[in-house]
């Protein structure tokens, strides 16, 4: 059984795991250093939706929302990001998580949610996006450079309210 919950601070050394698999084996985050533990507590900390999927009691994926942009105008916008934990894709996890993340992010006063996702060849999470009713806003051209390859990036948008 799968349970999509916010989450909890016993939760970030799962998450920084999960994302630390990301970072290091793939071009999926142009991040090229996971991230410690004091990244994930802040995210926690910023009073944004943060979910996590728990599979027999285990942390199987996380789903955050973000501030697109630190301006103020921006407000009103924000970035999803998901990830699930290697081992557990295919299964439905990814949208539970984001039709979950979705839903509290208009609850939280949202207006639009943004996803910039790298076009790696791989179109999984580009297909959840759209299936969800997002909208490509946009291609950014070679602005990653990770593993030995340009990377493009990819803006898709849902309006919220």
């Amino acid at each position: 059984m799968t349970l999509i919950r916010p989450v909890a601070s016993a939760d970030l050394p799962a998450v920084a795991g999960i994302y630390a698999h990301y970072v290091l084996t793939t071009v999926a985050t142009f991040e090229e250093v996971p991230p410690g533990p004091a990244f994930w507590q802040d995210k926690a900390d910023l009073g944004l939706p943060f979910l996590v999927a728990e599979v027999e009691g285990r942390v199987a994926g996380f789903a955050y929302a973000g501030p697109y942009r630190p301006k103020p105008a921006y407000r009103h916008t924000l970035e999803d990001t998901v990830y699930l934990a290697p081992g557990s894709t295919g299964r439905g996890l990814g949208r539970a998580l984001l039709e979950a993340l979705i839903g509290a992010c208009r609850e939280a006063g949202a207006r639009q949610l943004v996803a910039v996702i790298a076009d790696s060849g791989d179109p999984a999470s580009l297909r959840l996006h759209v299936k969800l009713g997002f909208e490509e806003a946009g291609r950014l051209r070679g602005v990653g450079f990770k593993h030995g390859r340009r990377l493009d990036t990819v803006l898709l948008q849902l309006e919220l309210g």
